[in-house]
């Protein structure tokens, strides 16, 4: 009967590992509330005990969902627009509230030079502005954004001699 015992328990760690992984983890990078609770629930003793370690984590400002969506939104805003800024953050099981926070403040500016990167010279024909229009809709900018982008650049065209 011990020998069942001790197997099933060699997968989980002591409260004291337990936190020490954690800490390792957060080391790395910021981790949502979610996200850590799903990484550490295979080494915890119990839900009570997982649950217990990350609200001292949170208690000790180790873990704030706050600093994880702000790191996150970041890092993908240079690359993605807000649509899809939202989305992940959604899916680390960042709280709503905190997802509705990330604004499309500078998305026309962010996906102006993303449009620059990609793109070295302005579309003139109108199967190159749905290029670009798809290009962007799929990096999660929203319909008005791309439109206000493609009809300035449609209207600098124009004006040039």
């Amino acid at each position: 009967m011990r020998r069942r015992e001790s197997a099933a328990d060699a997968g989980r760690d002591s409260p004291e590992a337990l936190k020490a992984r954690a800490l390792r983890l957060l080391a790395g990078r910021e981790h949502s509330r979610a996200e850590l609770r799903r990484k550490l629930a295979a080494r915890a003793g119990s839900a009570e005990a997982l649950e217990a370690l990350l609200d001292a984590l949170e208690a000790n400002k180790q873990l704030s969902d706050d600093r994880y969506a702000e790191a996150r939104a970041r890092q993908l805003a240079r690359k993605y627009g807000a649509a899809r800024i939202r989305q992940d953050l959604k899916a680390k099981g960042v709280g709503e509230g905190l997802v509705e926070r990330v604004t499309a403040e500078g998305e026309l500016e962010r996906a102006r030079a993303i449009l620059a990167r990609k793109y070295r010279t302005p579309a003139t024909t109108p199967r190159e502005r749905a290029r670009r229009m798809r290009f962007l809709q799929s990096r999660g900018y929203s319909f008005e954004t791309i439109r206000a982008l493609l009809s300035s650049a449609a209207d600098d065209d124009a004006l040039s001699p």
